[in-house]
């Protein structure tokens, strides 16, 4: 169990630790066994600053002059962040997104296992996708007890999620990556990640447009 250095982290701090890890991976997997705090900065796409200050609230890492282990800073964030025990996804909505993501190759390495796929459609109901039978959202409750479920992923349309993430939260499940354009109304103790790609695209667009504007 890691105990951080003042028992609060914050949620922004949480938001860079995964980008942290991926760089130390990547790290290690190039043969590198010591990292400074300017290359792996640099590799997570923030400044040496930002990145001790993040990593000043896990503890203290790093020697002068040598930098950090990179297998044991690695260990000790995949420990922060809950990944050195198997999570157990579900996917509800099997449309284009749900089959991109049921079908996404990385989860296995990241601590993650795709055990149940539901939708409402006929045509996809029993249906296979990436080696997981597709099962009636109808029957969500019963299929996140027993397969034991831990986090559940939304890829459905705005107007059907709400209802799915009450029958998501009456199940017991408190951890939802929600990609469907809604604000989900949960409980305080229920962890809603938002997705929004068509959002990022408008602030994307807003840059374009306010850069067009000053040439």
């Amino acid at each position: 169990m890691v105990e951080l250095s003042d028992g609060t982290v914050p949620a922004a701090t949480v938001g860079r630790l995964p980008y942290y890890l991926r760089a130390l991976r990547d790290l290690a997997a190039e043969g590198v066994d010591l990292t400074s705090s300017t290359e792996l900065a640099e590799r997570s796409g923030v400044s040496s600053a930002q990145l001790r200050k993040d990593l000043s609230y896990l503890g203290s890492f790093g020697t002068r002059g040598v930098g950090y282990d990179v297998e044991s800073l690695a260990s000790y964030i995949t420990v922060a962040l809950g990944l050195e025990t198997e999570h157990r996804l579900a996917i509800v909505g099997i449309g284009n997104l749900g089959h991109a993501l049921a079908n996404y190759s990385g989860y296995a390495t990241r601590g993650f296992q795709v055990v149940a796929l539901l939708d409402a459609s006929p045509e996809v109901v029993d249906t296979r996708v990436a080696g997981v039978t597709v099962e009636h959202v109808r029957d969500l409750a019963e299929v996140l007890r027993r397969e034991r479920v831990t986090m559940v992923v939304l890829a459905l349309p705005a107007h059907g999620a709400q209802d799915v993430a009450d029958a998501v939260v009456g199940a017991g499940v408190r951890e939802v990556l929600n990609f469907a354009p809604v604000a989900l109304q949960v409980p305080d103790d229920v962890v809603v990640r938002s997705v929004d790609v068509a959002g990022e695209l408008q602030i994307l667009a807003f840059h374009a447009a306010t850069r067009a504007a000053a040439l």
